[in-house]
């Protein structure tokens, strides 16, 4: 998609957003559009609910950053997502930007205690989310069972099934759950990796979805305590204390996450420019430390869920590194495997996606989402002389978003197809933009099907008018 308009003059936000809205129906197998009253800056999709002929029913968690006139909220939606190869092209661009989408439905509010700065499913059990505000603690909510609450001025917060303490100062936005166990990783302001275990006190709730069962009420609630200290309404909820507090870094931890195949091995990236990597096996300190592993903060971090030597980095100098942890570095500075660039500004979110070992995104302040292979990367070098228009391993922008995309996520379900979020506050139309989309299958499919299936239309397309 070009970038640039005539006699090389860049395009401004609203011209590129123009030209891409103009391009929907040729890139997009499917596209909801929908407009936040408050920005949100975390989005993760839940569990299915429903399977019909042309479209899936699923829960997608979001929440609301308000100015203090009403409170702060965590939304659980429930969502219609069409299947492959059902919208119709001309459908999909028609939508109005300040409009709230047809497919998307608000199915329960409960009120945060404080800003929803990250919000982090259980994989064994995707109605138990895992939240980060302004404070120390870790909240977890049983979703199902919480009451839904109407969000007006002066509402008492919602109270967490279970409060997880260990962070001496904020953690805001570090916060990662194992794939395997019910684990929770944690980065806060006093450079810390604290990670807990929350099978004994909350088992029923890991195992058994839709529980209604309370922290307290199933499992072993030996070491559950009363977490007088929190803020809000956590005041009255069980508390877990950590299983492990990881001291390496030297600045604010960003970003968190475990290794697919160990529970007991996890990483972390911060301020400091350091990618860390540990092992709870073999006690507290690092296993591994990138210095120098960008040239500024980093802000995100994933793990490869088909290959566990690759790791992801995305940071304030606008890039993203991918690591081979079996060569982090050369004389102590961060040596990536390759380095993406492809944005202008920041780069706040990586996600490899759960389907493809290559394919991962990344989101930034530019406004922009990119979807990258890395298999692409040397044929696309080689095929060009080294000489591109483009960044090596660019695969597909995603250019729907008018400001800062803070948040997005692969859904593990149903291939291709993404959630991605905006907080608009900085320009003129406010609050946030939510989008549900799924490139078209053109784009990834092998080539020579691609070009089979477009052969049927030569004799139509032949005869169209120019």
């Amino acid at each position: 998609m070009a970038e640039r308009g005539g006699k090389g003059k860049k395009l401004s936000v609203d011209d590129k957003y123009s030209q891409w809205k103009s391009l929907v129906p040729i890139l997009y197998d499917w596209l909801a559009n929908h407009n936040l009253v408050w920005p949100s800056l975390s989005c993760r999709w839940g569990p299915l609910l429903e399977q019909a002929t042309y479209k899936n029913r699923q829960r997608l968690y979001l929440s609301e950053q308000t100015d203090g006139s009403v409170p702060n909220t965590l939304v659980i939606a429930n969502v219609e997502v069409v299947k492959p190869r059902v919208a119709a092209a001309e459908h999909i661009s028609q939508f109005n930007e300040e409009a709230r989408s047809p497919f998307v439905r608000k199915y329960k509010t409960i009120i945060h205690p404080g800003e929803v700065n990250r919000i982090r499913e259980l994989p064994q059990n995707s109605n138990i989310v895992a939240t980060h505000t302004d404070s120390p603690d870790v909240l977890i909510w049983d979703v199902e069972s919480q009451p839904s609450r109407h969000a007006v001025l002066g509402t008492t917060a919602s109270r967490p099934d279970l409060v997880l303490t260990g962070h001496q100062e904020d953690a805001e936005f570090a916060l990662a759950m194992c794939s395997s166990e019910p684990l929770v990783l944690s980065g806060g302001k006093d450079k810390s990796v604290v990670l807990w275990s929350i099978h004994d006190h909350i088992s029923t709730l890991a195992t058994e979805p839709g529980s209604t069962k309370s922290p307290a009420a199933g499992g072993n609630t030996k070491a559950i305590s009363k977490a007088g200290q929190a803020n809000g309404g956590n005041s009255d909820s069980p508390s877990v204390g950590p299983r492990g507090i990881y001291k390496g870094h030297q600045d604010t931890v960003e970003d968190v996450q475990f290794c697919p195949s160990s529970a007991q091995q996890f990483c972390s990236v911060g301020d400091d420019s350091c990618l860390i990597l540990w092992d709870a096996r073999t006690g507290l300190a690092p296993v591994a430390k990138v210095e120098k592993a960008h040239d500024a903060d980093l802000h995100c971090v994933d793990w490869n869920p088909y290959d566990e030597n690759l790791i992801l980095t995305g940071s304030a100098d606008n890039s993203v590194h991918m690591f081979d942890r079996r060569s982090l570095s050369t004389n102590g500075v961060g040596s990536p495997v390759h380095k993406f660039q492809g944005h202008d500004a920041p780069v706040l979110c990586v996600q490899w996606s759960p389907h493809n070992r290559s394919i991962f995104g990344s989101a930034a302040e530019d406004s922009v989402m990119n979807i990258w292979d890395y298999d692409k990367v040397g044929r696309m070098q080689a095929g060009t002389g080294g000489k591109m228009e483009y960044p090596a391993g660019l695969f597909f922008r995603h250019a729907g978003h008018r400001d800062k995309v803070v948040d997005f996520h692969w859904n593990s379900i149903d291939p291709w197809t993404v959630v991605s979020v905006s907080d608009d506050c900085s320009s003129s139309a406010g609050g946030g933009t939510l989008q549900m989309w799924r490139i078209i299958d053109l784009l990834y499919r092998p080539e020579d099907e691609v070009v089979a299936e477009l052969d049927k239309f030569r004799s139509h397309v032949n005869t169209c008018p120019s």
